[in-house]
């Protein structure tokens, strides 16, 4: 069974409940189609421009979570009702994963539901 954390971003709070990224997660589907078991420990919003993302993360995995999954909607936006890689809510996102991998010692997975086509999720580890 995966152990996911869900971290959002500040700018899609107020207009998405999450409901696609927990169904996704429920049904192994999308951004979490590579474990056959998933189980949400938490969810962290993060604030521009990131400084509380190393403690949140590491919360998290306090929490029991083994892997934390970023919202799609940090590096993806929706165009003529589908979703585009780019133009994202975050604009250094993968700089932040990268270093929650790093500093945090957790694997970070770039993307949850609605994945842009053809995207194949990403996943940051430190080594």
């Amino acid at each position: 069974m995966a152990n996911i954390g869900i971290i959002r971003c500040e700018k899609n709070e107020e207009r998405c409940p999450l409901t696609s990224c927990l169904k996704s997660m429920k049904e192994t589907t999308e951004g979490f189609s590579s474990y056959q078991n998933a189980e949400l420990v938490g969810v962290f919003t993060c604030r521009c421009p990131g400084n509380s993302l190393v403690n949140m993360a590491k919360i998290l995995k306090s929490k029991g979570a083994d892997t934390l999954h970023f919202c799609t909607c940090t590096f993806a936006h929706r165009e003529d009702g589908k979703w585009v890689a780019g133009g994202g809510y975050c604009d250094h996102v993968d700089a932040l994963l990268q270093r929650l991998s790093k500093e945090a010692d957790i694997p970070c997975a770039k993307g949850t539901a609605h994945l842009p086509e053809g995207y194949k999720v990403e996943v940051f580890k430190e080594k």
